[in-house]
């Protein structure tokens, strides 16, 4: 099986070798891990992939050859008690405050929740009461109501202030193959081309004129061309963007190839004080935004990607995360970005006719200064040129 495992990992891209592979063997063989499905998985992760652009690719394969080793394990959890904590006073408009008014204020509906998940003993679905599927109490999943806590289950309407659950996000591919080369024609308007770094590269014309001058074979070396912009590339993942992973995939495939000095992180929803490289460790290894903006110039270009589709409390208040209990709000660490950094734009991949029903893509948009274009060609197109805009 682990040879069939090799097999597959190297027909898939994965550049896997006879090396790694007995050393896995060997680390098995010395019980450097614990015989747990999971311990495996990672050990094998950490001996055959290099590098972390190819962990969605070995995921799948470890998946197709390893099938049925890891099902059935299941994740219990209680409510977080930094969930029941106080938000201050909510951020809507009078239509969405009529809507709500026969809910009460937040606290009132965390309190319900607790009771309702106290007093209920079985599944419930439809109605307007109990924590199930559909209907429209604000507790559960598959319904409406625009003051819901997603209890399980997919979002419908993205309108969740809550999220009881532990989303697991795939990694995005970067070397995925491009539908269309549009992309990157539209990404190449974010160039500037400098020569830095090592003379590695034989210089022909000054070669020929050294030679020329001096009698002799004068051989004169330059640093290689390259694309001298510097990118900080912010990317939404989970929920309502996974309908959108396709076109990310070659987004992210297209700038890992058009830019040489570029940084990418994950997001969810909206910019808090932590993002993360790995998808599977968000929770575990985070990267505070502050180093970020401490470590990386001022002269660095920003571009976040995401459909802007949430509750306007992850934008606008403290505790405000479907994830975590946010000490201050999304809106307060956006305006700290576009403040360090002035060339920032947001590309949203849902279509732009629907931007104008959604309030949470509204406050994005004035918080990105109006900065935010639609992920296709033309909106790609209209971000360079924002980008490459003298300041």
């Amino acid at each position: 099986m682990l040879l069939d495992f090799l097999d597959a990992l190297r027909a898939a891209g994965i550049p896997a070798g006879i090396k790694e592979h007995l050393l896995l063997l060997e680390a098995l063989e010395k019980d450097v891990i614990e015989r747990r499905p999971e311990d495996f998985y990672y050990l094998a992760r950490a001996t055959y992939v290099k590098d972390e652009g190819l962990f969605d690719r070995f995921d799948q394969i470890f998946a197709k050859v390893f099938r049925g080793v890891l099902d059935g394990q299941g994740v219990e959890a209680e409510i977080p008690e930094e969930w029941l904590r106080l938000v201050a006073e909510k951020y809507l408009t009078s239509e969405e405050m009529e809507k709500i008014k026969s809910l009460g204020d937040w606290d009132e509906i965390m309190d319900t929740l607790k009771k309702r998940l106290e007093e209920q003993q079985g599944r419930h679905q439809g109605g307007n009461k109990w924590i199930g599927t559909g209907g429209t109490s604000p507790f559960g999943h598959g319904g409406y109501n625009p003051e819901g806590i997603r209890i399980g289950g997919q979002s419908r309407h993205k309108r969740a202030i809550k999220v009881w659950e532990k989303r697991e996000f795939a990694n995005l591919d970067n070397s995925r193959e491009l539908g269309t080369r549009n992309i990157k024609v539209a990404l190449r308007r974010l160039r500037r081309f400098a020569r830095e770094g090592a003379a590695d590269e034989l210089d022909l014309d000054e070669t020929i004129r050294g030679t020329a001058r001096q009698g002799w074979l004068d051989i004169r070396m330059r640093p290689e061309r390259h694309n001298a912009v510097k990118l900080l590339l912010f990317l939404d993942v989970g929920g309502s963007m996974d309908p959108f992973v396709k076109l990310m995939e070659e987004l992210f495939s297209a700038a890992t190839g058009e830019f040489k000095n570029m940084e990418f992180f994950y997001f969810h929803n909206c910019l808090y004080e932590g993002v993360w490289k790995d998808n599977r460790r968000r929770f575990s290894e985070r990267t505070p935004t502050w180093d970020i903006l401490h470590k990386y110039g001022h002269d660095y270009k920003v571009i976040f990607v995401g459909d802007a589709a949430m509750s306007p409390y992850e934008i606008s208040h403290p505790g405000g995360s479907v994830e975590h209990m946010n000490e201050e709000a999304g809106a307060v660490w956006l305006q700290r970005v576009t403040r360090t950094y002035p060339a920032a734009v947001w590309l949203n991949p849902a279509p732009q006719a629907h931007w104008g029903y959604s309030q949470s893509t509204k406050i994005i948009g004035e918080l990105m200064n109006d900065r935010m274009y639609p992920l296709t060609i033309e909106g790609i197109d209209a971000a360079m040129r924002e980008l490459t805009r003298k300041r």
